[in-house]
Parts: structure tokens; C-alpha cells; sequence
């Protein structure tokens, strides 16, 4: 493990500068075509991490890495749900954990390929919620882990969704974060998670998190996924 940085402003900026990477990297993932149909899941997962290695030099991923599309779209993190093959009309959402210089990034984005309506407007709920739920976040203090997941699948519901994952975010920083607190419940935005999420982490260093929307539609079987910094780069620090 490298020497842990601890000037917080050098720690923001280390973390603003992976999720900008991250950004980029999507970005050139949509420009080139890597999500299509005919692709299989397995195969698009491999292409976007050869594409980081090209342009980043990233070798190593701190989580596992995420391409689901059509049903697949409806499992949470932990499930491992079988290689599917993209279609014409399908749904499809990416979620990688590239290190950036021993720094983590966490970023989901969601692609629709067809132009099925109820697919897109799930796709453009995505960041609609996640904007609120950071709003909420910035005008709560003192708000727990728990109280913003409680907060965040309520904005689910009322735009028309169900909130598709146990936790809605987590903990994030210079590698490795997962596995010191990983096995945590304070370490997550979710139910349980009872201690005021703007406190100092194990290391007595600020907690900056990451906040995850996971929007599906359990009738049509498709969902979208959308993740990035919560505290940094908006708003308030």
C-alpha cells in the first residue's frame, strides 16, 4: 500500500482527478462504439478495461467490474447474473472501479441503444435523483447513512421507480478502502448505517462517499444505474 496522503486538499483533488478520468474514459466507451449489439457483456467488460489501460495506464480495478444489460439491469452489485449478449433494443448500464494512481474512482453510467420511451425516461430519472439526493445531502448536516438511503429510494418512488439495491453508496478514498472497511455497515449509505456520514474515517482523515441510484422497472424488467461523488465536485465540500 502507498503512504497515506493526508492533506485534505490534496486528497479531493486526487479524487476529483480519477472521477474526471473516469468521466473521460466513458465518454470514449460510448465514442467508440463498445456497448453495441451482438456484444456480450463479458466481451464489452473486457474492452473497457483494455480502453483504460490504453488510455490510463489502469491496471487494477478495486471491485469487481459491471456491464449488465436487458434483465441483467435489475441485479444489485452482488449478484453475478449470467453473460448476456446486448440486444437492439436493449438497456445497458456500466459500473467500473478503476485506480487512478492509487486513488479510487467509482462511476456508473447508463446507455440505451433503441428508442424504447419508458427507457429512456428511466435513464434521464437517473441523475434527476441522484441530484436530489445530493441536494439532500448538502442541506442535512447530520445526516446518517441511513437517513439519506431512506431519503433516495423515497425519490425513487415518487419519480415513478423502485430503488434497486440494498445500500445507495459507500465510502470511497485512496486504495485500498474496501478492503479496511468493507465488511462495514457504517462504511455504506444504507439501512443501519447510523453514524453522521461527515466524520472523520478510520485513518481520522475526512469521509468522502460516493452515492449510487439503481432505478428499475420491475414490470418491463430492465433498470439504470448511476453513480459518482457525492461531497466533492458540487456544491459544499
Amino acid at each position: 500500500m502507498s503512504e497515506l496522503i493526508e492533506d485534505e486538499a490534496v486528497r479531493a483533488a486526487r479524487l476529483l482527478d480519477a472521477q474526471a478520468k473516469a468521466v473521460e474514459l466513458f465518454a470514449q466507451v460510448q465514442a467508440r462504439g463498445i456497448l453495441a449489439p451482438g456484444v456480450r457483456e463479458t466481451e464489452a467488460s473486457n474492452a473497457v478495461r483494455d480502453l483504460a489501460g490504453e488510455l490510463f495506464g489502469v491496471e487494477r480495478y478495486w471491485h469487481k467490474r459491471i456491464v449488465r444489460a436487458g434483465v441483467n439491469t435489475l441485479k444489485p452489485y452482488r449478484e453475478n447474473p449470467p453473460d448476456r449478449v446486448i440486444g437492439e433494443d436493449d438497456i445497458v448500464f456500466v459500473d467500473f472501479g478503476p485506480i487512478f494512481e492509487e486513488f479510487e474512482a467509482d462511476f456508473g453510467r447508463t446507455f440505451v441503444l433503441g428508442e424504447d420511451p419508458v427507457k429512456h425516461r428511466l435513464r434521464d430519472s437517473l441523475p434527476v435523483v441522484f441530484d436530489a439526493g445530493r441536494e439532500y445531502f448538502e442541506t442535512h448536516p447530520d445526516v446518517t447513512g441511513a437517513e439519506l438511503y431512506a431519503h433516495v429510494t423515497k425519490l425513487a418512488e415518487e419519480a415513478g421507480w423502485t430503488f434497486g439495491g440494498a445500500h445507495s453508496g459507500h465510502l470511497v478514498g485512496q486504495f485500498p478502502h474496501e478492503t479496511i472497511d468493507g465488511a462495514k455497515i457504517e462504511s455504506y449509505i444504507a439501512p443501519g448505517s447510523d453514524r453522521p456520514m461527515r466524520r472523520p474515517d478510520r485513518n481520522g482523515q475526512q469521509s468522502h462517499w460516493i452515492l449510487e441510484v439503481h432505478l428499475v422497472d420491475r414490470e418491463r424488467q430492465f433498470g439504470g444505474f448511476f453513480e459518482e461523488l457525492l461531497d466533492l465536485g458540487h456544491g459544499k465540500p
